[in-house]
Parts: structure tokens; C-alpha cells; sequence
């Protein structure tokens, strides 16, 4: 285990630039997840720790060894890919024991690596089988196995679970949380899904066209995202999202003239209103105490929740998702108000989409 840092990294391919100056300081033990939309760089800063890449300039420093230019082999660093990328002509207690192997490490400490490690991932009965004989969720517990095997002060997850079906997802992400637990490996995992970043990361990092756009714990980034695109990006359903103008009075205006709330601020100024659509509350019609009125147009159940999409006033504003508990309480076509609480506002910036509040 070890700490990581990487000092003002940046990489780029001929003229386009895919990375530019990344600063992360990884304590022993954390758990970083890089996320992003396809194209931000994750997968490439991801490469350039493990070493498969060259950067154009900065430095990667492990445990206070500057590693920037030493050979993946002997940057004692386990990669788990996408692909598992298993020896297909080796059993699964051979693949696990193969990097020990080639270390020169052995024949009777491989084998008692391999029984503990096989014993904590649950796979003891699977140890003859040729990876052609397992499942996807076996597959990559073995992919997991091999990289436990090394004993490494750092762990580098790529994209791990893309090949899955939904229900192993879930199950799997419970068992690397719980291997981290374990194991205390410092850790970087990518992905571009936000519910995988949420629920493993004790920090995140969010990337867009090679820049951090924000890095923060997950309870951050969701209650005070530091701009637009963080805000979009983080949250299922996403954040709704409507143009307002600042009054005198401080009420900001949609453009039919309903006041979607209050903020400080210089009059006529425009803002990029926010809203979650679990912090929306669907009222009736009639309901003098709500803010906006509206039409709900869509309604998706998904049983202990229901997804409604109300288009708000009658010029074209803009819709919301409405998040509400248990089964449908509308039907598309039904006139309502929406309560949107004060504290719920998160406002941003017309053009840079930086957070203002």
C-alpha cells in the first residue's frame, strides 16, 4: 500500500491535447474513481499510471518513488481490464499464480497465495476450470484473483464490469467494495457509469475533454456541484435544468413569468436554475403553494418509484422529472403544481456553467 501522487500530468497525441495538467494526490488506501464521458481522458490517464503510456509531461510518483519512467513490470501496480484478458489454455489456480511465476517467487508460497486468495474471492471450487468453462462474474473474480496475487501497492481498475448483465453489476460492485475493505489497496477505478462512481468511490474525480471539472467525495459533488456539467452528469435521473432571469425583488423568473425561486444578485441577470428531481414535490392543480404549474406528459413506474414528466407552463419553458415514491399518482394529460423548496436551488452560470450559490 502506498500513496500516489500525480504532479501536473498532461498527454497528448501529435497535436491533440487529451489531458491537461492533472494534480490528484491519492492518500494510502483511498479509492479514486476517475468518471467521465467517453473521450474525457480516464482511460488514458489510467494508462499512464500503469505505465502502458508515456506522459508529455509531469510526474507519477508511488509511495515516494518517482515512477514516471520506470517499466509497468516494476512499478508493482495490478490492472484488472474490461476484457479479463485470462490465459485460455490455463486453469483458473494458473492463471491467479502466474504473475508470482514469472517473478521467480516459489512453487509452495504460489500455492498458499493462491488458496488465500481463492478463499476470499469465493472461487476455491472453480480452481481447475479453463476460463472457457466459467461464467462473466467468474471470469472477472479470476481476472481479480490474479491481481490480488501480486500483492500490490496499487490497484487500477478499468472499466471492470462493462461486459455484465445489470444484476452481476450490482453483485459485483459489492464484492471490489468489500475487497477494498479488506485489503486497503490504494485504488483507481473507471467508468462511465455515475451510479458505479457513487456507490465505490470515497472520492471522485469527473473529467470532461481532459480537465478535472471536480474532485470531491460523492456527497459533494451531488449537494454542491461546481458546475453544469457535474451537476448533469451526477444524479439519475439528471438534474433539471431551466434558464431564469433575476429580479429586483431577487425572485428569478422563467420565461412565462413564473417564479421558480429567490437569489441575490444583480437585477436582470441571467441565470441556469437547478433543480433534483427528488427535491420536486408533485401538488394538485388548485394548490396556491406551489411554484410552477404544469402538465404532466410522460409517467414511467418502476415500482418503488415513479419517474413524471411534466412540461411546465404553456411557452415552450422547458419539462422536469418529478421523482415521487411508490406507484402512479397521475396520468399524461393532468394539470398540476410543482413545490420546489428554496434550499433545493442550485444556480449556475449562463456561459461558463460554473456554480454561483
Amino acid at each position: 500500500m502506498a500513496e500516489l501522487a500525480l504532479q501536473g500530468i498532461h498527454k497528448s497525441f501529435g497535436p491533440t491535447k487529451v489531458l491537461h495538467e492533472i494534480d490528484i494526490a491519492l492518500p494510502d488506501g483511498e479509492f479514486l474513481v476517475l468518471v467521465g464521458p467517453s473521450g474525457c481522458g480516464k482511460s488514458t490517464l489510467m494508462n499512464l499510471v500503469a505505465g502502458l503510456e508515456e506522459p508529455s509531461g509531469g510526474r507519477i510518483v508511488l509511495g515516494g518513488r518517482d515512477i514516471t519512467e520506470v517499466e509497468p513490470a516494476d512499478r508493482n501496480i495490478s490492472m484488472v481490464f474490461q476484457s479479463y484478458a485470462l490465459y485460455p489454455n490455463m486453469s483458473v489456480a494458473q492463471n491467479i499464480a502466474f504473475p508470482l511465476e514469472m517473478r521467480g517467487v516459489p512453487e509452495g508460497e504460489r500455492q498458499k497465495t493462491v488458496k488465500e486468495v481463492s478463499a476470499m474471492l469465493q472461487i476455491e471450487h472453480l480452481l481447475e476450470r479453463k476460463p472457457r468453462q466459467l461464467s462473466g462474474g467468474q471470469r472477472q473474480r479470476v481476472a481479480i484473483g490474479r491481481a490480488l496475487a501480486r500483492h500490490p501497492q496499487l490497484f487500477l481498475f478499468d472499466e471492470p464490469l462493462s461486459n455484465l448483465d445489470a444484476k452481476l453489476r450490482v453483485d459485483m460492485r459489492a464484492e471490489i467494495k468489500r475487497l477494498h475493505m479488506r485489503t486497503g489497496v490504494t485504488t483507481i477505478y473507471v467508468t462511465h457509469d455515475q451510479v458505479e462512481a457513487m456507490t465505490l468511490g470515497s472520492r471522485i474525480a469527473v473529467l470532461k475533454d481532459g480537465l478535472i471539472q471536480q474532485l470531491a467525495t460523492p456527497l459533494e459533488l451531488y449537494s454542491k456541484p461546481a458546475n453544469r456539467f457535474v451537476a448533469e452528469f451526477i444524479g439519475s435521473p439528471s438534474i433539471n435544468c431551466f434558464e431564469a432571469a433575476r429580479e429586483a425583488s431577487g425572485a428569478l423568473r422563467l420565461a412565462d413569468g413564473q417564479a421558480i425561486g429567490t437569489a441575490d444578485g444583480a437585477a436582470g441577470a441571467k441565470v441556469i436554475v437547478g433543480v433534483r428531481p427528488e427535491d420536486l414535490t408533485m401538488r394538485a392543480a388548485d394548490d396556491e403553494g406551489a411554484q410552477l404549474k404544469g402538465t404532466v406528459s410522460l409517467v414511467e413506474p418502476t415500482g418503488p418509484e415513479t419517474y413524471a414528466l411534466v412540461r411546465i407552463g404553456d411557452h415552450g419553458v422547458g419539462e422536469a422529472t418529478v421523482r415521487m415514491g411508490g406507484l402512479p399518482s397521475v396520468t399524461p394529460g393532468q394539470a398540476v403544481r410543482i413545490h420546489v423548496p428554496p434550499a433545493a436551488l442550485h444556480l449556475f452560470d449562463p456561459g461558463s456553467g460554473r456554480r454561483l450559490n
